[in-house]
């Protein structure tokens, strides 16, 4: 694979298509995370129960990661794989717009829509774990995860207006269908890629086997084991904030919808200023140092929010700093994370040990969300809210005795190889 300078990334072609798909994606992702909840709350008189179902039917497929991962795996080939996903998320979700125009849109097909496009979703992001280190070379992986980061993070903040403007323009079953194009749009910048497949699993073992050989693989790794520490214990407590804190912005703080949207966007900003800022801050600082500081940053953001009060603009402005300094912190988080792990992974278990992080790392967030509206009720939002804060922050105590604490950069890292599925040493 050909090497490349830090600036030339803008001036790849490959990494160009990659990125475009992604950037674009990403904003329909923002119209239909909006739109499906307004489709089933306002045109099928969802009630709240019927609404969360819909909420956990989304995240449903990520439970099933480590098998899909290890499907992947299988295939030498990932690009066909992705495109194929794409092509499944872009008919399914225009099922939807059909069936609203011929007046036969049920709540079960919104739930179908949402398991069957999560599953594509699944596939394709366990299959470009994988692809991406075709893509882009090692010692860019830091610069390519902090643009595409920047992508994303950008969609959040504007994403939701637009999306917001096609739903009222267009109505949200009919907005539906910019969604579905954007995943159109991403199969034929998949498609345009020329990059040579990697390495495939080909061992006759069982689907169950591999996919046990690829969550050993991850368990005993001691980069990728404390990594996964880590992100859980960061998630499940902010989930557990995440759950209440429209509730406690609206009551207890008696913010109104617009100023806390106002609120959500301003705050949005620090996501694409930290994906910007994560490369030099890890030359900078050390990729270790960076993400340990980062995880308790992340979480004890929501904190601000928790010690709020006075006046309407302080209230306001408590919201919109607490989310952008949470929004930057977990750019900062991801960036050298995601890069580290996709440096020490090894080739040929990418999308099955990606699969198992993420049925992990995925799988607690509902029930984070229960749990903080159990602790909301017994002993007030306020206190959950701290009680996420502290609790998230300490996730760093996974990575103070792990080799991820001292890790200064990338070039520290040596590429696994000769790592044999199944075998109990670790790279």
């Amino acid at each position: 694979m050909r090497k490349l300078s830090a600036t030339s990334l803008l001036r790849d072609r490959q990494f160009r298509a990659l990125w475009s798909a992604q950037a674009v994606s990403e904003f329909g992702d923002r119209v239909s995370e909006l739109a499906l909840p307004l489709i089933a709350v306002t045109l099928l008189d969802a009630s709240a129960f019927e609404t969360g179902l819909l909420t956990a039917a989304v995240w449903l497929p990520n439970l099933l990661s480590l098998f899909i991962g290890t499907w992947v795996d299988q295939h030498r080939d990932k690009r066909p794989l992705m495109i194929a996903a794409d092509l499944t998320r872009t008919v399914v979700l225009l099922t939807l717009p059909a069936a609203y125009w011929m007046d036969m849109l049920t709540l079960v097909q919104l739930y179908a829509i949402a398991i069957l496009a999560g599953t594509a979703h699944v596939v394709f992001n366990t299959a470009n774990a994988a692809f991406f280190v075709r893509v882009v070379p090692r010692p860019q992986f830091l610069e390519a995860n902090s643009k595409l980061s920047a992508t994303r993070s950008f969609s959040f903040m504007a994403g939701p207006a637009v999306g917001g403007v096609l739903v009222q323009w267009l109505t949200a079953p009919v907005a539906i269908v910019v969604d579905a194009c954007s995943f159109l749009f991403s199969a034929v910048q998949v498609s345009r890629l020329k990059v040579e497949p990697g390495a495939a699993d080909e061992t006759s073992e069982s689907l169950w086997r591999r996919a046990r050989e690829g969550m050993g693989y991850l368990m005993r790794h001691p980069y990728l084991r404390s990594s996964l520490g880590c992100a859980t214990t960061v998630n499940f407590f902010n989930m557990i904030g995440m759950a209440l804190l429209v509730l406690f912005a609206s009551r207890n703080l008696g913010l109104s919808a617009g100023v806390i949207g106002v609120a959500f966007g301003v705050g949005a900003t620090g996501g694409l200023v930290g994906a910007i800022a994560a490369a030099p801050l890890t030359r900078m600082l050390g990729a270790g140092r960076l993400i340990a500081i980062s995880a308790v940053v992340f979480p004890a953001s929501i904190g601000i929010l928790a010690v709020g009060g006075g006046p309407v603009w302080a209230r306001a402005t408590a919201l919109a700093v607490a989310e952008f300094v949470g929004s930057f912190a977990v750019m900062c988080f991801d960036v050298p994370l995601n890069s580290l792990q996709a440096a020490v992974m090894h080739d040929h278990m990418r999308s099955r040990v990606v699969g198992a992080f993420a049925s992990i790392n995925y799988g607690v967030r509902p029930l984070g969300a229960v749990i903080g509206g159990l602790l909301g009720t017994w002993i007030g939002v306020r206190g959950t809210l701290l009680i996420s804060a502290a609790g998230g922050a300490l996730s760093v105590l996974w990575l103070l005795r792990s080799p991820i604490i001292s890790t200064k950069s990338l070039d520290d890292l040596q590429p696994p190889e000769g790592v044999l599925v199944g075998s109990t040493s670790t790279v």
